[in-house]
């Protein structure tokens, strides 16, 4: 009797530290960070929520294009989000010509530079608009090599031309995201201040704070703060001395610089609940380095 005694104490302590792991589980799996990846909007959408679902995927940020701005291009999106469970988190959109180095791309990307500024403002506007359309609840870009002087004319004429693209999107509710590289994080938060219209937010970039040579993204998680709504979880280097006309290099994650492991212990200590997007721009990119990566940056969410 005894010894049946004990037997049953033992399975009684092993049931409750089954239970204590199953709890646990499920409060890391609760998470409210997502991991998601870049798609593009049209063709097959079903098929490519499917498969981002089947890829353990719970979140995507969509590529826009004219051709899906239509209401059967918004109305297909929603029924696939809905369906398979993936969060859309922004539209991505980057108009005109861009080259991205240090020598042609301060005179090519985003509205900082004077041309081609009014084809690429109704651009956004197209996407801002299929935002709201679609419910995507933001539209994020690249929006220039901002000056780190605010006393200029270019940066006080940034300033002007960004606070009627925030506006018109707040008036469709609608948030616009920064996507981090070309200025320092110092710039970016004082522009943001500048604009004021309290709809702008922070699309961060990991490696592009490297690849620029603008910041340590460890550092900058933590000058950003709150105004960090999605991340880019991407990996790479800085410049080399031997080239300062080109960025530094994108490299596979984990193999570059960025200190992931600390990036999302701050961002969780920040009670960041927006999504994590891997983006891969290196060639030879597979679906067995997309679901390879999901689950290291999953390991590191569901860390104490």
């Amino acid at each position: 009797m005894k010894k049946f005694g004990s037997f049953t104490m033992l399975l009684a302590m092993i049931a409750m530290m089954a239970s204590q792991a199953q709890l646990l589980a499920a409060k890391k799996s609760s998470s409210p960070i997502t991991i998601g990846c870049i798609v593009g909007g049209g063709g097959d959408v079903d098929a490519t929520f499917k498969n981002l679902k089947d890829l353990g995927f719970t979140s995507c940020q969509i590529g826009y294009s004219d051709q899906i701005n239509t209401p059967e291009g918004a109305e297909k999106l929603k029924a696939a989000s809905q369906k398979y469970g993936i969060k859309i988190t922004t539209v991505i959109t980057i108009p005109g010509r861009c080259v991205w180095n240090f020598t042609e791309g301060p005179s090519t990307i985003g509205l900082v530079p004077a041309d081609g500024r009014e084809a690429k403002i109704e651009a956004y506007r197209r996407a801002i608009d299929f935002c709201q359309l679609s419910g995507i609840p933001a539209m994020h870009s690249h929006f220039g090599f901002i000056p780190e002087d605010p006393g200029t004319d270019q940066y006080k004429t940034f300033i002007f031309i960004m606070k009627q693209l925030a506006q018109y999107a707040k008036e469709r509710g609608v948030d616009i995201y920064f996507e981090t590289g070309q200025e320092t994080p110092t710039t970016l938060i004082r522009t943001i201040k500048d604009i004021g219209t309290g709809n702008c937010f922070i699309n961060l970039d990991t490696a592009n704070l490297l690849l620029y040579g603008k910041a340590n993204p460890t550092d900058a998680v933590r000058q950003f703060g709150h105004l960090v709504r999605d991340l880019h979880a991407k990996d790479g280097t800085y410049p080399s001395a031997d080239d300062p006309y080109n960025l530094g290099k994108e490299k596979p994650i984990p193999e570059g610089d960025v200190d992931f492991p600390a990036i999302i212990k701050l961002l969780k200590q920040q009670g960041y609940t927006g999504a994590i997007t891997i983006e891969y721009e290196m060639s030879g990119k597979t679906q067995d380095y997309m679901v390879k990566t999901r689950k290291y940056l999953q390991s590191l969410i569901d860390q104490d």
